[in-house]
């Protein structure tokens, strides 16, 4: 709680994600999630290999991808959130285009809430990443 005991938001900071390959996921990552701005904001390397930071349009590298041992188990669900349906729609035509899988075409997901509209994809370790827009209807 905030002084005077108001309730603050919670707000991701940032999140990494391990990875086999960090530079087949930042293709993925850049590639699929291109519409909503997505780009390599920065990196650095170590003896497992690159370590990379994914930055949206206000250039911060929130979205980290760094090496793993090979020893992860589970799969990982990443939400990042769309300005609106339209950019839902073109997430998954991009990732489309680039061959990667769909797990979910965009729809509304009522179960969810009415007006959660999203789209989840399978990315190159397995983990479940969505582009989700949230509505009233």
């Amino acid at each position: 709680m905030a002084p005077g005991g108001a309730r603050l938001p919670v707000v991701l900071d940032h999140l990494g994600i391990p990875c086999a390959d960090p530079e087949a996921a930042a293709a993925f990552y850049t590639t699929a999630f291109a519409p909503l701005g997505f780009r390599e904001a920065m990196r650095y390397d170590t003896p497992a290999g690159p370590v990379i930071g994914l930055a949206g349009a206000d250039g911060f590298p929130h979205f980290w991808l760094a090496p793993h041992d090979g020893s992860t188990v589970g799969e990982v669900h990443v939400a990042f959130t769309a300005p609106d349906r339209a950019a839902v729609d073109a997430v998954h035509a991009a990732a489309t285009a680039a061959g990667y899988e769909v797990l979910h075409a965009p729809r509304v997901f009522p179960e969810y809430h009415p007006g959660y509209y999203g789209t989840f994809l399978r990315d190159p370790d397995g983990n479940n990443a969505e582009a989700v827009h949230h509505t009233s209807g």
